[in-house]
């Protein structure tokens, strides 16, 4: 099962590289946090499709073609540049990093909270709660605290 640092790798990748397109496994946790990514602003758009390219209409993913489905993501370039400088992973598989509403006010304000620096003017942080993968400010506008996925540049 793909993990978040995999997805965080391959998009980075693929904005070195200057690539226009990317494909990535289609998970639910990837499909999340690319929508993040897509209503910050760092992405163009996000399709389903298979290995081999984007859908023209929908398909539905069954057990059948599950092992060929992607989501393809239309990189975004500003003036020749990648609008996403960094997206790097906070919450690894060998330590889990889970934050409380005031915990994630801290991180937004600038001070620091945990091991965790504070988020820079422009970057956002990607959080897992029970009410779905959030962007920081949303969570903490509905006032809930969980996992600390990634943070984008």
């Amino acid at each position: 099962m793909p993990r978040v640092y995999d997805l965080c790798a391959r998009i980075q990748n693929g904005f070195r590289s200057r690539l226009q397109t990317i494909a990535i496994p289609e998970t639910k946790m990837n499909l999340a946090i690319c929508n993040v990514l897509y209503r910050e602003g760092f992405l163009s758009s996000v399709t389903r499709g298979n290995h081999i390219g984007p859908d023209a209409e929908y398909t539905p993913t069954t057990n059948e073609n599950i092992a060929t489905r992607r989501l393809w993501l239309s990189l975004k370039y500003k003036d020749n540049q990648p609008t996403l400088s960094k997206l790097s992973v906070i919450s690894k598989p060998s330590k889990k990093v889970t934050f409380t509403v005031n915990e994630m006010k801290s991180i937004a304000s600038g001070r620091r909270a945990k091991f965790i620096k504070p988020l820079q003017p422009g970057e956002i942080a990607v959080v897992n709660t029970n009410r779905g993968v959030l962007e920081l400010q949303e969570a903490i506008k509905k006032n809930v605290g969980g996992e600390v996925l990634c943070r984008a540049s």
